[in-house]
């Protein structure tokens, strides 16, 4: 029975509505995987397998999905891995949570992060580290190290994780599967407890392209409880699997780059792929994505002063003793930032690389329809890596940090997979805003062309 956990969202939903099984014997399954893994990974914090009605006639038709701890769930626990909200039950559900339970989703966990989102590893959760479910021996990444970890372990469908500067694409690359980070403003961030407020980006993490595709549709649109999304209407993105990218014109970025000797051979041979597909593939140069850290080190650490300063104890949750050694480390790092004296010297300056980084982009996308990198410099790294290294997160994200302080869709798929370690590269396929058709296209041509994806192949 335990082989219905492997199957994709889409399979899941055609399954359901064929009624091959029925919802709860499907539930019955993921109990079972769950119970026998997640004390060990220490993947899901809060687990909701109860009580989940057949939903045949809906969208998703019950499929059970995991969302991020940051993510508020009405009267289920959300403590976005922190103990200053231990036991805190939400009055609300979050946006994307009430347009998932629409299309008739079975949410059934909530999953570990890096506390308050800090972090690229899952170490800072202040409720245990995740391992990698490919190896545990490593690290998941982070901070939706969890919801990775969770697809990668077969805990659920298909999972919701979020994004301030990779912590999407990052894991799933780190956990070999599918994170599709959305433009800013694609999909709301009412109910999210804010990291960055200017880069927030929810968004899926799944076993294919497909099944990201799947689930954007139905988290991507206008909330009026959030100004920043978008008042343009949401395409199916669906229409965009199984489409020709012949023509399509690729530019490969960040070639050459010291500490990219791992990954830079795997990146020319998904130069080829795609050129065998069709594609026109060339490098290009870029801003140098160190440029990045700094910008993204400034303005997260400024906007992370000003959204935790609200989790003082008095309305919710425990006081502020209760934060952990990275949280007071960000808080403090802002607030001296955005001090008088301080803001012009870093804060503001900040943005204005900030700005150059948005107009490179546009000149690149003048010439190109999308651009490729590899999403992290290396694969996932060991247990404990983050011990003593304050900016680990940030060099672990250097690829993805100039795409998601712009606001752009990137997606990362898998494109190697190491025999002896089972873990993972992963490609990054980023596009202009509001372009997320065709970051898919693009990622789901490479993903059936290669066979790297395990659920595909199974399929």
């Amino acid at each position: 029975m335990n082989d219905l956990t492997t199957l994709t969202l889409a399979d899941t939903i055609q399954a359901l509505r064929d009624k091959k099984f029925s919802l709860s014997e499907l539930l019955s399954s993921y109990r079972s995987v769950i119970e026998k893994h997640n004390q060990k990974l220490n993947i899901l914090l809060t687990t909701t397998l109860d009580n989940h009605p057949e939903q045949l006639d809906s969208p998703l038709a019950g499929s059970p999905l995991v969302v991020k701890d940051n993510i508020s769930t009405k009267n289920i626990q959300t403590t976005a891995a922190s103990t200053v909200l231990d036991g805190y039950r939400p009055p609300f559900d979050a946006t994307i949570i009430h347009r998932l339970y629409q299309a008739g989703a079975s949410i059934i966990g909530k999953s570990n992060l890096d506390a308050w989102a800090h972090g690229s590893s899952t170490e800072t959760s202040q409720y245990g580290r995740t391992l990698n479910p490919r190896n545990p021996d490593y690290l998941p990444g982070g901070s939706s190290g969890g919801s990775a970890a969770a697809v990668a372990a077969n805990m659920c469908a298909a999972a919701i994780g979020t994004e301030t500067a990779g912590s999407i694409r990052q894991p799933a690359a780190w956990c070999g599967v599918v994170g599709l980070k959305p433009s800013y403003g694609r999909v709301s961030r009412f109910g999210v407890i804010a990291m960055a407020s200017s880069t927030d980006s929810p968004g899926p993490i799944t076993k294919t392209v497909e099944d990201a595709a799947i689930l954007l549709n139905f988290i991507a649109g206008h909330d009026h409880h959030d100004s920043t999304t978008s008042s343009q209407s949401a395409p199916d993105f669906t229409t965009n699997i199984n489409q020709s990218i012949k023509n399509l014109r690729v530019g490969i970025l960040y070639q050459g780059i010291k500490g990219l000797e791992i990954v830079d051979p795997h990146l020319q041979k998904v130069g080829q792929v795609l050129e065998s597909l069709g594609a026109q593939v060339d490098s290009v140069s870029a801003m140098d994505p160190k440029l990045a850290i700094s910008v993204y080190t400034v303005v997260q650490r400024g906007e992370v002063s000003s959204n935790l300063a609200r989790m003082d104890g008095v309305r919710f949750g425990n006081d502020r003793s209760y934060f952990g050694d990275e949280a007071k480390r960000r808080i403090m790092l802002g607030t001296y930032t955005l001090s008088k004296g301080y803001a012009d010297q870093y804060y503001n300056t900040a943005q204005k690389v900030r700005t150059l980084f948005i107009e490179d982009f546009k000149k690149l996308f003048k010439k190109f329809d999308v651009l490729i990198s590899p999403t992290s410099p290396s694969f996932a790294k060991k247990v404990g890596a983050t011990a003593d290294a304050a900016m680990f997160g940030e060099l672990e994200d250097m690829l993805l940090e100039p795409s998601s302080i712009t606001g752009l869709p990137g997606i990362n798929v898998p494109c190697y997979q190491d025999k002896k370690t089972h873990l993972f590269l992963g490609l990054n396929i980023v596009a202009p805003m509001w372009r997320e058709d065709l970051v898919i296209k693009v990622a789901d041509a490479y993903e059936k062309a290669t066979s790297w994806n395990e659920w595909r192949n199974k399929a």
